[in-house]
């Protein structure tokens, strides 16, 4: 008899602890429209490696990476120096559109800069 309420209790005791488990409520993820952008060059890569943004808006791009690199559009419409430790670039994108990037130095180096209407 005494198994029999114990086996008894400890399910009660497992369906009463599901009953009381709080829910995690998950934030929204922010988006990245906005009218500022920065981009950083870290570890041989842009990150973020693509961005939306509103028409209008300025992008900068900060070299965080002890080699040089530079930001250069697929279809050259812009293009940096070399840009050397903690030295900053920045372009304005006045179209709606999506717009490729890359590092000249080392190709490899992909971005993406997707331009919204508002």
């Amino acid at each position: 008899m005494n198994k029999t309420w114990l086996i008894a209790f400890l399910i009660l005791a497992v369906l009463l602890s599901g009953c009381t488990a709080q829910k995690t409520q998950t934030q929204p993820t922010p988006t990245t429209t906005t009218t500022t952008n920065a981009v950083d060059i870290t570890g041989s890569a842009y990150s973020p490696a693509t961005i939306t943004v509103v028409k209008g808006t300025t992008v900068g791009w900060k070299n965080k990476d002890t080699i040089g690199h530079t930001v250069t559009a697929d279809d050259n419409s812009f293009t940096s120096k070399t840009l050397n430790q903690d030295d900053t670039y920045s372009h304005t994108f006045d179209e709606v559109g999506t717009f490729g990037y890359h590092c000249s130095i080392h190709p490899r180096i992909i971005g993406r800069v997707i331009v919204t209407a508002s």
